[in-house]
């Protein structure tokens, strides 16, 4: 029978800090995790028995006790991941929201409404905020914004004269015959 791996001793202040995150149903899970394979391996059990009673694989076992013993109750939170830094400044995120909520009219555009590639080309030609219409996309839905509420297919159009603007319809259309009496 393999040797159990135990955590080191800890002062009373620890122990406190690992039951009271081993029973917290508020705390985060993985925090919780961590401070139950703290505390079984304590209590004498193996690696094996640990992982099996907590679901976990025994390198995950073995980590959180090595890291435990290394740092302490701090160890047992996540450390900062290290990832590409985003590539938008809230400032120009905000410039983004803020232009799809201002009308386009307002700013002397020639449309009524925008899609994503007049947005990207407004933002890319008169703001010089170079970004991608999926990017635009991405922003947008995180903000919780949709599009085409305004501009309604069926029905009244947003721009009033909209009839005389498109001229008559093309001479390959029929013309509707008229009932007479």
């Amino acid at each position: 029978m393999p040797a159990p791996l135990r955590a080191r001793f800890w002062s009373s202040d620890e122990q406190d800090a690992i039951e009271r995150l081993a029973r917290s149903r508020t705390a985060p899970v993985r925090l919780v995790a961590r401070a139950r394979i703290v505390l079984l391996s304590r209590q004498c059990d193996t690696v094996d028995e640990i992982a099996e009673k907590l679901g976990v694989c025994q390198d995950t076992v073995r980590r959180w006790i090595h890291r435990f013993d290394r740092d302490g109750v701090d160890g047992l939170a996540d450390k900062p991941r290290t990832g590409r830094p985003p590539t938008y400044t809230p400032a120009e995120v905000g410039a983004v929201i803020a232009a799809s909520l201002t009308k386009p009219e307002s700013l002397g555009l020639p449309f009524s409404c925008w899609t994503l590639d007049r947005l990207e080309t407004y933002l890319n030609e008169e703001r010089g905020l170079p970004i991608k219409r999926s990017r635009i996309g991405e922003i947008l839905v995180a903000e919780g914004l949709r599009w085409r509420e305004e501009e309604t297919w069926f029905g009244a159009r947003p721009d009033p004269a909209f009839a005389e603007k498109r001229g008559p319809s093309s001479r390959s259309t029929r013309r509707h015959l008229r009932i007479v009496s």
